[in-house]
């Protein structure tokens, strides 16, 4: 049996994708509290699912997406390189020079909101040591102070 698949859209709706939520291409759920990742969410930590490439589809709007790529502000170190609808600014998802093949998929983007709190609920949290106080975490989840996703 095929493992389920879900999509994914921008806030304008230009953009869609589709990708696996079970099994071997759905690599991790996790929480980043990064000032990176502050930064670019404008919030105060951002909630990912990590997917391989081979199993991430692009339904509508490939050509809307618009590409920025740095390295200066990532706290690994990585080239990160960003994946925003053209039309609307939503943040789909990014790549990382440290994890050749995959995606970092938002999963605020995600269409079917079920799935935030289930199979797509963060099982770990990174950066935890620059996690502002008044939050305290995502509980369940694994804790780690910094970034190290294995």
């Amino acid at each position: 049996m095929a493992p389920e698949r879900a999509t994914a859209s921008c806030f304008c709706g230009g953009v869609q994708l589709e990708f696996p939520v079970e099994g071997e291409d759905m690599v991790n759920s996790f929480v980043c509290n990064c000032t990176d990742c502050r930064k670019i969410t404008a919030s105060m930590f951002a909630s990912n699912f990590i997917v391989k490439d081979s199993a991430l589809k692009h339904l509508k709007g490939q050509e809307k997406l618009t590409e920025y790529s740095q390295s200066k502000t990532v706290a690994s170190g990585n080239t990160m390189t960003n994946f925003f609808c053209s039309t609307c600014g939503t943040l789909l998802y990014r790549k990382s020079s440290g994890f050749p093949g995959m995606s970092i998929t938002r999963i605020g983007t995600v269409d079917d909101h079920k799935l935030h709190e289930t199979k797509l609920k963060p099982k770990l949290e990174v950066f935890t040591k620059d996690r502002v106080s008044w939050w305290p975490g995502v509980q369940g989840a694994e804790q780690r102070e910094d970034g190290d996703l294995s």
